[in-house]
Protein backbone atom coordinates (compact mmCIF):
# COMPACT_ATOMS: atom_id res chain seq x y z
CA UNK A 1 0.00 0.00 0.00
CA UNK A 2 1.07 3.46 -0.72
CA UNK A 3 2.38 5.21 2.59
CA UNK A 4 0.83 8.15 4.03
CA UNK A 5 1.35 11.44 3.40
CA UNK A 6 2.22 11.36 6.92
CA UNK A 7 4.09 8.63 6.95
CA UNK A 8 6.04 9.95 4.42
CA UNK A 9 6.76 13.16 5.84
CA UNK A 10 8.59 11.33 8.59
CA UNK A 11 10.26 9.18 6.96
CA UNK A 12 11.80 12.36 5.11
CA UNK A 13 12.73 13.57 8.45
CA UNK A 14 14.44 10.57 9.85
CA UNK A 15 16.70 10.55 6.26
CA UNK A 16 17.43 13.91 6.41
CA UNK A 17 18.62 13.69 9.92
CA UNK A 18 20.57 10.60 8.70
CA UNK A 19 21.96 12.08 5.39
CA UNK A 20 25.52 13.37 5.80
CA UNK A 21 25.61 14.47 1.76
CA UNK A 22 21.67 15.75 1.14
CA UNK A 23 19.74 18.79 2.70
CA UNK A 24 16.16 18.30 3.23
CA UNK A 25 15.24 19.08 -0.29
CA UNK A 26 17.56 17.40 -1.98
CA UNK A 27 16.04 14.28 0.13
CA UNK A 28 12.59 15.29 -0.38
CA UNK A 29 13.65 15.46 -4.78
CA UNK A 30 15.37 12.15 -4.31
CA UNK A 31 12.21 10.78 -2.27
CA UNK A 32 9.98 11.94 -5.35
CA UNK A 33 12.36 10.37 -7.79
CA UNK A 34 12.07 7.21 -5.94
CA UNK A 35 8.29 7.08 -5.93
CA UNK A 36 8.34 8.12 -9.61
CA UNK A 37 10.55 5.44 -10.92
CA UNK A 38 9.02 2.37 -8.35
CA UNK A 39 5.08 3.50 -10.21
CA UNK A 40 7.06 2.69 -13.27
CA UNK A 41 8.23 -0.69 -11.91
CA UNK A 42 5.74 -3.70 -12.94
CA UNK A 43 7.38 -6.16 -10.04
CA UNK A 44 6.27 -8.30 -7.34
CA UNK A 45 8.03 -5.71 -5.41
CA UNK A 46 5.91 -2.29 -6.20
CA UNK A 47 5.06 -0.95 -2.47
CA UNK A 48 8.46 -1.56 -1.22
CA UNK A 49 10.89 -0.95 -4.19
CA UNK A 50 12.22 -1.50 -7.20
CA UNK A 51 14.34 -4.80 -8.81
CA UNK A 52 17.27 -4.82 -10.40
CA UNK A 53 16.53 -3.81 -13.94
CA UNK A 54 14.65 -0.58 -12.89
CA UNK A 55 17.95 0.05 -11.26
CA UNK A 56 19.72 -0.83 -14.00
CA UNK A 57 18.04 1.52 -16.76
CA UNK A 58 17.43 4.20 -13.94
CA UNK A 59 21.76 4.55 -13.56
CA UNK A 60 21.66 4.57 -17.29
CA UNK A 61 19.03 6.81 -18.16
CA UNK A 62 20.25 9.37 -15.46
CA UNK A 63 24.18 8.75 -15.63
CA UNK A 64 24.81 7.33 -19.02
CA UNK A 65 26.69 3.86 -16.70
CA UNK A 66 26.32 0.81 -19.36
CA UNK A 67 28.33 -2.06 -18.32
CA UNK A 68 26.02 -4.73 -17.46
CA UNK A 69 28.98 -6.06 -14.99
CA UNK A 70 29.01 -2.72 -12.89
CA UNK A 71 25.78 -2.12 -12.95
CA UNK A 72 25.00 -5.54 -11.48
CA UNK A 73 27.68 -4.83 -8.63
CA UNK A 74 26.51 -1.23 -8.10
CA UNK A 75 22.74 -2.89 -7.56
CA UNK A 76 24.15 -5.27 -4.96
CA UNK A 77 26.30 -2.29 -2.80
CA UNK A 78 22.80 -0.33 -2.88
CA UNK A 79 20.81 -3.79 -1.50
CA UNK A 80 22.31 -3.81 1.76
CA UNK A 81 19.29 -6.09 2.86
CA UNK A 82 19.96 -8.67 -0.25
CA UNK A 83 16.86 -8.92 -0.76
CA UNK A 84 17.06 -8.66 -4.80
CA UNK A 85 15.39 -4.78 -4.46
CA UNK A 86 16.03 -1.18 -3.65
CA UNK A 87 14.38 0.58 -0.81
CA UNK A 88 13.59 4.40 -0.46
CA UNK A 89 16.30 4.15 2.36
CA UNK A 90 18.91 1.94 0.61
CA UNK A 91 18.31 4.66 -2.44
CA UNK A 92 19.06 7.94 -0.83
CA UNK A 93 22.06 5.74 1.06
CA UNK A 94 23.72 4.65 -2.11
CA UNK A 95 23.00 7.80 -3.95
CA UNK A 96 25.01 9.70 -1.42
CA UNK A 97 28.45 7.54 -1.83
CA UNK A 98 27.75 7.76 -5.49
CA UNK A 99 27.76 11.81 -5.96
CA UNK A 100 28.97 12.98 -2.82
CA UNK A 101 31.00 10.31 -1.04
CA UNK A 102 34.15 11.59 0.83
CA UNK A 103 37.06 9.55 -0.56
CA UNK A 104 37.10 7.00 2.09
CA UNK A 105 33.96 6.17 1.21
CA UNK A 106 34.22 6.33 -2.69
CA UNK A 107 37.28 3.70 -2.11
CA UNK A 108 34.83 1.08 0.16
CA UNK A 109 32.27 1.19 -2.54
CA UNK A 110 34.73 1.17 -5.98
CA UNK A 111 36.54 -2.23 -3.90
CA UNK A 112 33.07 -3.80 -2.98
CA UNK A 113 31.90 -3.47 -7.26
CA UNK A 114 35.36 -4.74 -8.11
CA UNK A 115 34.92 -7.78 -5.40
CA UNK A 116 32.76 -9.84 -7.53
CA UNK A 117 32.47 -12.68 -5.47
CA UNK A 118 32.39 -10.74 -1.77
CA UNK A 119 35.67 -12.57 -0.65
CA UNK A 120 36.96 -9.22 0.03
CA UNK A 121 39.88 -9.37 -2.37
CA UNK A 122 40.36 -8.59 -6.06
CA UNK A 123 41.51 -11.42 -7.90
CA UNK A 124 43.43 -11.93 -10.83
CA UNK A 125 40.40 -13.29 -12.46
CA UNK A 126 37.89 -10.20 -11.32
CA UNK A 127 40.19 -7.75 -12.34
CA UNK A 128 40.36 -9.69 -15.98
CA UNK A 129 36.64 -9.75 -16.35
CA UNK A 130 36.40 -6.09 -14.75
CA UNK A 131 38.69 -4.97 -17.29
CA UNK A 132 37.66 -7.02 -20.55
CA UNK A 133 34.16 -5.78 -19.58
CA UNK A 134 35.00 -1.87 -19.34
CA UNK A 135 38.33 -1.24 -22.40
CA UNK A 136 37.00 -0.77 -25.80
CA UNK A 137 39.10 -2.40 -28.54
CA UNK A 138 40.88 -0.46 -31.11
CA UNK A 139 39.70 -2.53 -33.98
CA UNK A 140 37.70 -5.35 -34.53
CA UNK A 141 39.72 -7.68 -35.20
CA UNK A 142 42.23 -6.83 -32.28
CA UNK A 143 42.47 -9.88 -29.19
CA UNK A 144 41.49 -8.34 -26.19
CA UNK A 145 43.04 -11.09 -24.06
CA UNK A 146 46.52 -11.16 -23.95
CA UNK A 147 46.55 -7.48 -23.37
CA UNK A 148 44.19 -7.74 -20.54
CA UNK A 149 46.17 -10.28 -18.74
CA UNK A 150 49.47 -8.13 -19.43
CA UNK A 151 47.18 -5.62 -17.74
CA UNK A 152 46.31 -7.33 -14.50
CA UNK A 153 49.89 -8.80 -13.99
CA UNK A 154 51.23 -5.05 -13.68
CA UNK A 155 48.40 -3.86 -11.74
CA UNK A 156 49.71 -7.15 -9.21
CA UNK A 157 53.32 -6.72 -9.63
CA UNK A 158 55.72 -4.93 -6.90
CA UNK A 159 56.44 -1.50 -8.70
CA UNK A 160 59.15 1.25 -7.18
CA UNK A 161 56.25 3.81 -7.75
CA UNK A 162 52.60 4.13 -8.36
CA UNK A 163 53.89 7.21 -10.60
CA UNK A 164 53.33 5.84 -14.41
CA UNK A 165 52.06 6.00 -17.61
CA UNK A 166 50.21 3.53 -17.26
CA UNK A 167 47.02 4.14 -14.99
CA UNK A 168 46.66 0.70 -13.63
CA UNK A 169 49.48 0.08 -11.42
CA UNK A 170 48.00 -0.79 -7.96
CA UNK A 171 50.23 -2.31 -6.12
CA UNK A 172 49.82 -5.63 -4.37
CA UNK A 173 52.23 -4.59 -1.27
CA UNK A 174 51.69 -8.34 0.86
CA UNK A 175 52.46 -9.89 -2.66
CA UNK A 176 50.01 -12.02 -2.21
CA UNK A 177 48.70 -12.67 -5.90
CA UNK A 178 45.50 -10.67 -5.17
CA UNK A 179 44.80 -7.10 -3.70
CA UNK A 180 43.24 -6.80 -0.29
CA UNK A 181 41.64 -3.26 0.80
CA UNK A 182 44.81 -2.29 2.44
CA UNK A 183 46.22 -2.77 -1.26
CA UNK A 184 43.83 -0.87 -2.57
CA UNK A 185 43.46 2.45 -0.28
CA UNK A 186 47.39 2.60 -0.13
CA UNK A 187 47.75 2.65 -3.84
CA UNK A 188 44.39 5.44 -4.21
CA UNK A 189 46.04 7.09 -1.38
CA UNK A 190 48.78 7.89 -3.68
CA UNK A 191 47.38 8.09 -6.76
CA UNK A 192 43.44 9.31 -6.81
CA UNK A 193 43.16 8.45 -10.35
CA UNK A 194 43.75 4.66 -9.14
CA UNK A 195 39.93 4.79 -7.76
CA UNK A 196 38.19 3.21 -10.95
CA UNK A 197 41.30 1.43 -12.12
CA UNK A 198 38.90 -1.38 -12.88
CA UNK A 199 36.02 0.09 -14.56
CA UNK A 200 34.16 3.18 -14.48
CA UNK A 201 31.49 2.39 -11.47
CA UNK A 202 31.31 6.57 -10.19
CA UNK A 203 29.19 9.30 -12.25
CA UNK A 204 31.38 11.51 -13.82
CA UNK A 205 30.83 15.08 -12.82
CA UNK A 206 28.68 16.35 -14.74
Amino acid sequence: AAMSRKGRKLLQDSLTRSSKHFNKSEVECLVKLFDTVEARASSHFAGAGFDRTVFRDTLHSAFGMTDDVVLDRVFSTFDRANNGYITVVEWVEGLGVLLRGTLEEKMKYCFAVYDLNGDGYISREEMFQMLKNSLLLQSADEEPDEGIKDLVEIALKKMASTYSFVPFLLQDYDHDGKLSFTDFEKAVRDENLLLEAFGPCLPDIK
